[in-house]
């Protein structure tokens, strides 16, 4: 979207634009039979993120680090919507133990899984390490987001499998990705506190997310044609087996990724860069959004029928927006995921 449409909040293709709210682009949306985790969902856009998606019917799992705060949102989402359904569970994103400790917990209670937003992150913080030894902006944002949406991934297939509504994986990445070191990711330097520069590091997680979104949904799509090849042959060649066969062809098959910007909101995220950004609110103030502007693009990609089907896109404004050339490159995505594997394993 431009800065035009942007300022006037003019819709674009999707009918939705910059002055949407988040209960506008779900309007009319039955989310009953869903069940959705949101991170970092007890405050900011995630919170009114988890508002709309229990207006909307969905049990809702607000993920976050400080239970006593998620706590207070539920009692005062289900203040105004005393039917919410809303449990809440512990989860900090820095810690690799912590994500693992989350995913067994939500296993461990045998409920489906239709809908992940990965929302919560840090941004412009003073350099830190964090308890596996990864600068705290590329774990939080990135590597711990990674590691959750691969533990929860099994159960959203088997859950899209049984009950046949497509599973949606939504990563808030941000323009930011676009202001980023050279290399767009330094592999090589990701803890280099020398060179360490917290709006370039915010960018360069940003940008991880947006690729991490792209290289999920291409193998997600991989999956699906080597399931149909594999189907294909089995069928020619033993067509007693047509239904295991068949489970094959559509594991993976009914999951989207996407990515998204939210918009330029003040809240809690920018307390490393309050005054600065204060500032620049005053000096920008009509591109800035209300939070529940600032929602509308996570509850459009996670909820909206009309995006059945469509995967591996960014979206702005509720829009596909275009991307920086980092952003394009799959090469980049692949080496990515390698490296979040990698960088795991050698924290365990």
């Amino acid at each position: 979207m431009g800065i035009l449409s942007l300022i006037t909040g003019k819709a674009g293709a999707s009918g939705f634009g910059s002055a949407s709210t988040a209960e506008q682009v779900t309007d009319g949306v039955d989310a009953s039979r869903l069940t959705v985790i949101i991170t970092g969902g007890a405050s900011g856009i995630g919170l009114e993120t988890s508002r709309v998606f229990a207006l909307r019917g969905a049990h809702v799992i607000i993920a976050a680090r400080n239970t006593e705060a998620a706590s207070e949102a539920r009692k005062t989402i289900m203040e105004n919507n005393p039917a919410a359904r809303i449990d809440v569970l512990k989860l900090d994103l820095s810690s690799l133990k912590s994500v693992r400790d989350f995913a067994d917990q939500f296993n461990s209670m045998k409920l489906p899984l239709n809908v992940l937003i990965n929302n919560a992150g840090v941004m412009f913080c003073p350099f830190q390490l964090s308890k596996d030894g990864v600068e705290m902006q590329f774990a939080t944002n990135h590597i711990g987001h990674f590691l959750l949406t691969n533990l929860l991934l099994d159960n959203m297939k088997a859950t899209a499998k049984s009950t046949g509504i497509e599973g949606r994986i939504v990563i808030l990445s941000s323009v930011a990705h676009t202001h980023t070191y050279p290399k767009g990711i330094d592999f090589d330097r990701i803890n280099d506190e020398k060179r360490y520069n917290d709006k370039m590091a915010y960018g360069q997680s940003k940008l991880a997310n947006l690729l991490h979104a792209n290289e999920l949904s291409r193998r997600l799509k991989d999956r699906i044609l080597k399931s149909n090849n594999l189907s294909i042959m089995s069928l020619t060649l033993l067509t007693v087996h047509y239904n295991e066969v068949k489970g094959s062809l559509e594991e993976g098959a009914n999951i989207t990724v996407n990515s998204i910007h939210p918009g330029l909101i003040m809240t809690n995220l920018m307390r490393h860069s309050y005054v600065l950004l204060k500032v620049i609110q005053v000096a920008t103030f009509i591109l800035w959004k209300n939070v529940h502007q600032g929602a509308a693009t996570t509850c459009y990609v996670g909820l909206n029928p009309q995006l059945r089907g469509v995967t591996g896109k960014y979206f702005a404004d509720c829009n596909v927006e275009k991307t920086s050339k980092h952003a394009k490159s799959d090469e980049l995505a692949k080496q990515l995921w390698d490296f979040s594997e990698e960088l795991i394993r050698s924290a365990q």
